[in-house]
C-alpha cells in the first residue's frame, strides 16, 4: 500500500518487460520482493544496486498505464509501500490502476497549476468533487469534474518533487481512483439496494 507522497523522480534506463530505473532514495533499504510505485503502478523489485532497481513488468500493465509509452530517460514518480510506522501523508493507493487519462488543459492557478485530466465514464463516476485521486502516482485533491474530465490543481512542492512539471497537454497519465468508492458500490450491488440506510449498514455489519 502507498500514500500518494512521491519520495523522488527516477529516471527509466531500460523499456520494456524488464524495466530499470535509475534511481538513488527509494533504494536505501530496498530488499528484492519489496513494492516500489512508478507512476502509481506498484512494481516488484527483481534487482537493485545503490543507483537503481529492476522490476518485471507484464504486457497487460504496460497496455493499461503509461509505462508502455515510457522511453529511455523518461522521468517516473517514485514511492516505497507504506511502512507500518509511517505517516500517512496522502490516502489509500494500491498502485493498482483504474485507467488512463490524457492532459487536455494546464493553466495557472494563483501560486498554483490547475491541470484538467479527460477520463473514461468508467474512471470517471468514482471521482467526486474535493475527494482523492491519484494521478502517476500523486496524490491530489479533485477540485472538479464532470462527465468527461476532472481537475486537480498543483501547489509549487508537488510540482518541483514529481514529474508534473514536465508534462504538457496531450500527456497521458495513469489514474487510481479512490479505492473506497469501489468497496461501497460492491457493497450497494450485493445488497440490492440503491440506498445506505441504517438497515443496510446493520446488515453490513457497521
Amino acid at each position: 500500500m502507498f500514500t500518494g507522497i512521491i519520495e523522488e523522480t527516477g529516471t527509466v534506463d531500460k523499456v520494456g518487460s524488464r524495466m530499470r530505473i535509475n534511481a538513488k532514495k527509494v533504494t536505501e533499504d530496498v530488499n528484492i520482493g519489496d513494492s516500489i510505485s512508478v507512476n502509481g503502478v506498484c512494481l516488484t523489485v527483481t534487482a537493485f544496486t545503490n543507483d537503481g532497481f529492476c522490476a518485471d513488468v507484464m504486457p497487460e500493465t504496460l497496455r493499461c498505464s503509461n509505462l508502455g509509452s515510457l522511453k529511455k530517460g523518461s522521468v517516473v514518480n517514485l514511492e516505497r509501500a507504506m511502512p507500518a510506522n509511517g505517516r500517512f501523508g496522502g490516502h489509500i493507493v494500491s498502485g493498482h490502476i483504474d485507467g488512463t487519462g490524457v492532459i487536455t488543459d494546464i493553466k495557472n492557478d494563483g501560486n498554483a497549476v490547475k491541470y484538467t485530466i479527460s477520463a473514461d465514464k468508467s474512471v470517471l463516476r468514482y471521482i467526486i468533487y474535493k475527494g482523492s485521486v491519484a494521478v502517476d502516482g500523486i496524490s491530489l485533491t479533485v477540485c472538479a469534474v464532470d462527465d468527461k474530465s476532472f481537475c486537480v490543481s498543483v501547489i509549487p512542492h508537488t510540482m518541483q518533487q514529481t514529474d508534473l512539471v514536465q508534462k504538457k497537454c496531450g500527456d497521458t497519465v495513469n489514474i487510481e481512483t479512490d479505492i473506497i468508492a469501489g468497496y461501497i458500490e460492491k457493497l450497494i450491488k450485493e445488497s440490492g439496494k440503491s440506498t445506505i440506510d441504517e438497515d443496510f449498514l446493520r446488515r453490513c455489519g457497521f
